[in-house]
């Protein structure tokens, strides 16, 4: 098994068909089937089965796909840091950034990387805070944006200044004062939380003997946001997150709570031996504001 057997297989797994593999690939059908054959040989498992329409991975070739497209990635990593070593300020920095710090990244910081270096380019990488760190642990991005709570274990951390959390208020669902709310005022309506939020959330209100109305709970906050623009719950999102979020006509409150206060972060492995490139990154990400 090599890597070019992965990276086709790659392709066949994510178009489910091999004319459409073979077309990303830019080579000829039968070259990729002999690939697949050898591939699936060496392993002693059948990975695709081909139907009239698409090809279709057997459970074992979802497996071989989850582990395949980590290994493409850590080798590409591999690659970028390998040759960043002593090239200064060129090639791709690798960047993980969680949705709740969409507010602050990009950032004119950032900018002034790509103004003052215009031939060094950006790879995003997206996912929850937990899935940053992930990807970082594997080497898949060199430094990562994501916000507290985390475990910092094994990480040197770069901590902007706390904020708060605001609640974003359907009209009908409006509570508290004009420009603040308290978790008393949010008890009586609908929250729509991140999933990541429940947790510190529920800590928060049992801490005043309150229960919250948790009637939907998302993967990203920035859906939390649309749910309340369409009326159906309050959502609570990260102050800076309303930068970029188009919130409507709805109310926007300081939810009036240290404890739900999160402070976002740049980090990246204490392990690691940062480029010259992704020291300057650093640098510059760790004045988020």
């Amino acid at each position: 098994m090599n890597l070019k057997q992965l990276e086709y297989f790659v392709a066949i797994a994510e178009e489910r068909q091999i004319t459409a593999a073979a077309r990303r690939l830019n080579i000829s059908q039968p070259p990729l089937s002999y690939e697949l054959r050898q591939l699936e040989s060496e392993l002693g498992v059948t990975l695709v089965v081909r139907g009239p329409r698409q090809a279709r991975l057997t459970e074992a070739g979802q497996l071989l796909y989850q582990r395949a497209t980590k290994i493409l990635a850590m080798t590409a990593a591999a690659r970028r840091e390998v040759e960043s070593v002593g090239s200064g300020m060129t090639g791709a920095l690798s960047l993980g950034v969680c949705p709740d710090c969409a507010g602050l990244v990009p950032a004119a910081r950032l900018r002034e990387l790509r103004e003052r270096f215009p031939e060094v380019s950006v790879e995003v990488s997206e996912g929850s805070t937990s899935e940053v760190l992930e990807l970082l642990e594997g080497g898949i991005v060199d430094v990562g944006v994501v916000r507290t709570p985390f475990k910092s274990e094994g990480l040197r951390c770069r901590f902007a200044a706390a904020e708060p959390l605001v609640a974003v208020m359907p009209t009908d669902l409006e509570v508290g004062s004009d420009l603040s709310c308290t978790l008393e005022d949010l008890a009586a309506v609908p929250l729509a939380l991140a999933r990541r939020q429940v947790p510190a959330v529920s800590s928060a209100f049992a801490e005043k003997g309150l229960s919250p109305q948790v009637a939907c709970v998302m993967d990203d906050v920035r859906t939390c946001v649309l749910w309340a623009r369409e009326g159906m719950a309050v959502a609570l999102a990260p102050r800076s997150l309303i930068r970029v979020t188009d919130t409507g006509d709805q109310f926007i409150k300081v939810v009036d709570c240290r404890g739900l206060d999160s402070r976002p972060a740049v980090v990246w492995r204490a392990d690691r031996l940062l480029s010259p490139l992704a020291e300057r990154a650093v640098a510059l990400l760790g004045e988020l504001s």
